[in-house]
């Protein structure tokens, strides 16, 4: 799977839980934004978050520490978009990664119903 960089951020002190580290959910807000950066580069149609599984918080992320959002296209069906987000903070000279997700978005037509995807290009299916 080849990664692309979809966010990358500093998050602050207003992001923190009681343990004084980045909430959970602040890291889930932007898992959700990078996967539909994701899903924006392979078509220009309406999609919405269907489903995000497998999430695995594998260590704390601090304040002040950079973290990056990278994304992998998985898998194209018919009507669906999975992309995994891989997570990852700057520490020293190293990316660690922090938490990684799969994605699924389904893509949907005027009237809100799931419908075909339809990429922008066929190379797009290749990412």
């Amino acid at each position: 799977m080849d990664r692309n960089l979809a966010i990358r951020i500093v998050l602050l002190p207003r992001d923190t839980n009681r343990e004084g580290t980045i909430f959970g959910g602040i890291i889930l807000s932007h898992i959700d934004l990078a996967g539909a950066v994701q899903a924006g580069m392979l078509t220009n149609q309406r999609f919405l978050t269907k489903a995000m599984k497998e999430v695995v918080f594998k260590e704390p992320v601090r304040v002040g520490e950079v973290v990056s959002f990278y994304t992998a296209i998985k898998r194209v069906g018919n009507t669906s978009i999975t992309i995994h987000v891989d997570v990852e903070v700057i520490r020293g000279d190293q990316e660690v990664q922090v938490t990684e997700a799969d994605m699924t978005f389904v893509c949907i037509d005027e009237k809100g119903r799931p419908t075909a995807v339809v990429p922008k290009s066929p190379a797009n299916l290749k990412q």
